[in-house]
């Protein structure tokens, strides 16, 4: 079938088109063609996505799209301008209104419904949208954490990259957290297989309890070789220093809001098919990718995450690596 992916050249975006073109599909992107083009054999269309659909787009006539880049009101208006078989959108666990902290317990759980211009309502307006156009051909698939190979938002790479340094490194006291992930591939491969098969908002993520924190972090030092020592730094003295949960310590949420946060259910998504794959596989094949890759650009306004040098020299000058 001719396959539209609405993004395509970075993380979750290109995995769809690998994905796309492994399942024998006719694909082609539309993106503002300013971070690099797509792999050859793929139809490339341009377009911003507070634009309209271009003719090019509407003429070649889509039969599916897996929609991983509207982040915006007016994105979502011009594409309930398609008419596919099906249409399938990555959502977030932002478009919850009670989330984080959560838990979620199943997708009824409500959504924002206010025109805040932020991540989580523009999420929900979208999924309003493109729900009402497309009806039972309409999948939107809520993710939490996606992590694996070509993940330019650098948080599972920060941790990598600074625990393959070695040394004391600081850590949360918060290493027995659970956390949930969702590998980019498995993702972008379950788009494709269920794009005009199934229809309904689905949780797609990770299962509830599948790893903690500091297993993560553990599964990080074992992939990279180093000799990493961990610095165990209680939540009030991170807070006290100006520690920024999820921004200088990735992943990272302070006890009271990770207690129900990654309490997900996901029971639909696995059903629809989601895989799980292991953690490892997902830390080893990123850390292979992230060694011959250039360091990521930020987004304009925003840092890249991990915790400021100076910072964390203040912290290790008032603790000891964990034995």
């Amino acid at each position: 079938m001719r396959l539209l992916v609405l993004g395509g050249t970075h993380f979750l975006g290109r995995h769809v088109v690998d994905a796309a073109r492994a399942a024998g599909h006719d694909v082609a992107v539309l993106t503002r063609g300013v971070s690099g083009g797509p792999p050859d054999g793929v139809r490339a269309f341009r377009a911003d996505r507070d634009d309209p659909l271009p003719d090019d787009v509407l003429a070649w006539a889509p039969e599916l799209v897996v929609d991983t880049s509207c982040q915006t009101r007016a994105a979502a208006e011009h594409a309930a301008a398609l008419d596919p078989r099906g249409y399938a959108f990555v959502s977030s666990l932002n478009a919850y209104r009670h989330w984080p902290p959560g838990p979620l317990r199943s997708e009824d759980e409500p959504t924002w419904d206010t025109d805040d211009d932020e991540y989580g309502p523009v999420k929900a307006h979208a999924e309003r949208v493109l729900g009402a156009a497309f009806g039972d051909r309409f999948l939107t698939a809520r993710a939490g954490l996606v992590a694996g190979p070509h993940d330019r938002l650098h948080r599972l790479g920060w941790w990598l990259a600074r625990i393959a340094e070695g040394g004391p490194v600081v850590v949360p006291d918060a290493l027995d957290q659970p956390i949930a992930l969702v590998d980019a591939r498995d993702l972008a491969g379950w788009l494709v297989e269920v794009c005009g098969r199934a229809s309904g908002p689905a949780n797609a993520t990770g299962p509830a309890g599948m790893t903690t924190f500091g297993a993560l972090l553990d599964t990080c030092r074992e992939v990279t070789g180093g000799d990493a020592a961990w610095v165990v730094v209680p939540e009030a003295e991170l807070l006290a220093a100006g520690v920024q949960p999820w921004q200088h310590l990735p992943f990272w949420l302070p006890a009271d809001v990770a207690r129900t946060a990654w309490d997900v259910d996901t029971t639909r998504a696995r059903e629809l098919g989601l895989p799980v794959r292991p953690v490892q596989d997902t830390v080893a094949d990123t850390w292979a990718w992230q060694r011959g890759a250039d360091l990521p650009v930020p987004p304009p306004g925003r840092d890249l995450p991990g915790l400021p040098p100076d910072l964390e020299a203040r912290l290790l000058a008032d603790h000891r690596p964990r034995t």
